[in-house]
C-alpha cells in the first residue's frame, strides 16, 4: 500500500535519445555549419600540409586512408597543432623579451623561433625536447 510521502514525490520520466534524423542533421554549434557541408568542403580545400606527405605519415603508422577527404582533415588537424604551438611559443618569447630592456622601434623588431621558447610551449602538449650534447 502506497503512503502519502510515496504519492507526493515527483516522478523522473527518462528522456527520449534524439531521433536518427535529428543526430544526421547535427550542426556544429561554433560556426552553425552541418558537419555534411563541412566535409563536402574538404573536398575542394588544399591543405598547407600536402596530401602526399599525410599520406606517408599515414601508412608509416599503419592506417590506410581511400577518401582523400580523411587525409585532408588530418592534415586540416595537424595545421592546427603547429599552428598552435607556434603561436604558444611566440607568447613564451613574449613573456620573455618584455623583462629585457631592449629598445627596438617598430619595424626593427624580428622576433626569431627559439628553442628556449619552443621548450615549453611543446611541454604544454607532452612533448619533451632536450638540445644534443655539443661536442667541441
Amino acid at each position: 500500500m502506497a503512503t502519502a510521502d510515496e504519492d507526493s514525490k515527483p516522478q523522473i520520466v527518462p528522456q527520449t535519445q534524439p531521433s536518427l534524423d535529428n543526430q544526421q542533421q547535427s550542426v556544429d554549434k561554433s560556426s552553425g555549419v552541418p558537419l555534411s557541408d563541412f566535409v563536402l568542403q574538404l573536398e575542394d580545400y588544399s591543405p598547407t600540409i600536402p596530401d602526399s606527405v599525410t599520406g606517408y605519415y599515414l601508412n608509416r603508422a599503419g592506417f590506410d586512408a581511400c577518401d582523400p577527404r580523411i587525409t585532408r582533415l588530418i592534415s586540416l588537424a595537424a595545421q592546427k597543432f603547429i599552428s598552435d604551438i607556434a603561436n604558444d611559443a611566440l607568447q613564451h618569447s613574449k613573456m620573455r623579451s618584455s623583462g629585457q630592456s631592449v629598445k627596438k622601434h617598430g619595424k626593427d623588431k624580428k622576433m626569431t623561433l627559439q628553442m628556449e621558447d619552443l621548450t615549453p610551449a611543446l611541454a604544454e602538449y607532452g612533448i619533451n625536447v632536450k638540445k644534443p650534447a655539443y661536442f667541441v
